[in-house]
């Protein structure tokens, strides 16, 4: 007998574990989709949120950080290079966060990353 998982009763059509994870495919851009079309799943919306919000803080250190090297290292070279290796440590860690909050949502879970968790919770309840 061949059972198959109840599809999400918004309008996506897929299971709650699967539109969570596909949030976080394309962060900022699966997450707005997700949002549009999961109106009233709270989790999917969180996930959603989150995704959002993990994608723009990335972008916005990794920017935050090439600038400070190239102000730094124009200071002095030493100072560029140090802020020039810390850059790929920050890109691994969000890599990192980033892959254990797909598995997470696939398993179901609402993994709150620390301090972005709770204002994609407030953002996914309103």
């Amino acid at each position: 007998m061949n059972q198959q998982s109840q599809p999400a009763a918004g309008g996506s059509g897929l299971a709650p574990n699967v539109a969570s994870l596909l949030c976080y495919v394309c962060t900022l851009i699966t997450g707005i989709v997700f949002l549009v079309i999961e109106k009233n799943n709270k989790d999917v919306r969180f996930h959603a949120w989150q995704a959002i919000i993990l994608g723009v803080s990335s972008f916005v250190i990794q920017i935050g950080l090439t600038i400070l090297a190239a102000v730094l290292g124009a200071i002095a070279s030493f100072l560029g290079a140090i802020i020039g290796i810390l850059s790929p440590i920050v890109w691994l860690a969000f890599f990192v966060v980033w892959i254990i909050c797909m598995i997470k949502a696939y398993q179901g879970e609402r993994y709150k990353i620390p301090f972005l968790g709770d204002l994609a919770e407030k953002q996914a309840n309103s």
